[in-house]
C-alpha cells in the first residue's frame, strides 16, 4: 500500500481502512489483518501514557512509537502524527521534526489544521514527504475549540470547512481526515475533493474510516464516544484471563508438569 494505492481506492469506490497502532506486538497482529493503513497517532499520549489530551506528545515520544510499529510491519502504510506545535516553528525546525518522524519508519506525516500551514505542507510535499491533512475536530486545538465538539455545524462553519478541505488538497495533501463532522457535510467534502477523505465521527460516506485500536477493542470502560463501535469487550476478556491466571497460581495448578523443566 502506498499513496497511489490510497488514491486509487477512492477512484474505485473502495473503502480505506485505517487503524491506530503504537507498539510492536500490536503491529505484528495488524500486519496480518485486512487493515490498509496504520496511524501512529499522537493519541498515544492518552491511550499509552495516560495523559488527558494529545498535547503532551512530542517528537521523541512519536518516534519511539513509530519505530516500534515499523519493526512489527512489512507491507502496511504507516502515517506518523506530527505532535503539538512541532510543525509551527521555523521552517528548519519543522523539517527537522518531519525528518525525525520519517527516519523513525513512517511513510507519511499527518498535520492538524490548514490555516497557517499551507506553505509548510507544500514545502514538505515538495521535499518528497507525503502529507495527510486533518480537519474538523483537531485534538491539538482542544483548548481553542472549547472542548471535544462536533465541528462544521451552521452555514458559516460548514463553508469554512469546505474551503479548508480544498486548501488541503491544493497544498498537496494526498488524503485528509475529517473528525467529528456532520454526516452530510462530510459527504459533500468527499464528493468535492479528488483526494480521499478518512472519517472518524463523520458518517459512512467518507472514502475510509479510522478508529483508535483501544476503542475498537473495548479496552477503555470510561470512554464511549458516539462514533466508536466496540468490536470486542477486550477489557473484560483481559480481566478474565488475568483472574484465571491468578487463580491457577494460587491453587497450585500453574505451572503444570508439562510447563516445568525436568532434571
Amino acid at each position: 500500500m502506498n499513496v497511489l494505492d490510497i488514491r486509487a481506492c477512492k477512484a474505485r469506490g473502495e473503502k480505506i481502512v485505517m487503524l491506530t497502532c503504537y507498539d510492536y506486538t500490536s503491529a505484528r497482529i495488524v500486519q496480518d489483518s485486512d487493515v490498509d493503513v496504520i496511524l501512529v497517532g499522537d493519541s498515544a499520549a492518552m491511550v499509552m501514557h495516560g495523559y488527558g489530551t494529545t498535547i503532551p506528545a512530542d517528537i521523541e515520544m512519536m518516534c519511539r512509537h513509530i519505530e516500534s510499529v515499523s519493526r512489527g510491519t512489512e507491507n502496511k502504510f504507516i502515517v506518523g502524527d506530527m505532535p503539538f506545535l512541532s510543525f509551527r516553528q521555523s521552517l528548519t525546525d519543522n523539517m527537522r521534526a518531519v525528518a525525525s518522524v520519517m527516519k523513525a519508519g513512517a511513510h507519511a506525516v499527518k498535520l492538524e489544521g490548514i490555516e497557517g500551514n499551507t506553505e509548510t505542507i507544500a514545502h514538505i510535499v515538495k521535499s518528497g514527504v507525503p502529507v495527510m491533512g486533518h480537519l474538523g475536530l483537531t485534538p491539538q486545538s482542544v483548548n481553542q475549540l472549547g472542548g471535544y465538539r462536533v465541528q462544521g455545524r451552521g452555514d458559516d462553519a460548514a463553508k469554512k470547512l469546505r474551503e479548508d478541505a480544498i486548501a488541503c488538497e491544493q497544498a498537496g495533501c494526498f488524503a485528509v481526515v475529517l473528525e467529528c463532522v456532520p454526516d452530510e457535510l462530510a459527504a459533500e467534502i468527499t464528493a468535492l475533493l479528488t483526494i480521499p477523505t478518512i472519517g472518524i465521527g463523520a458518517g459512512p460516506r467518507t472514502d475510509g474510516q479510522v478508529l483508535v485500536m483501544q476503542d475498537l477493542l473495548g479496552l477503555s470502560s470510561d470512554f464511549k464516544p458516539k462514533f466508536v463501535r466496540k468490536y470486542l469487550d477486550g477489557r473484560q476478556l483481559w480481566q478474565d484471563a488475568f483472574n484465571a491466571y491468578a487463580n491457577d497460581v494460587k491453587n497450585g495448578s500453574f505451572p503444570a508438569d508439562d510447563e516445568s523443566y525436568g532434571q
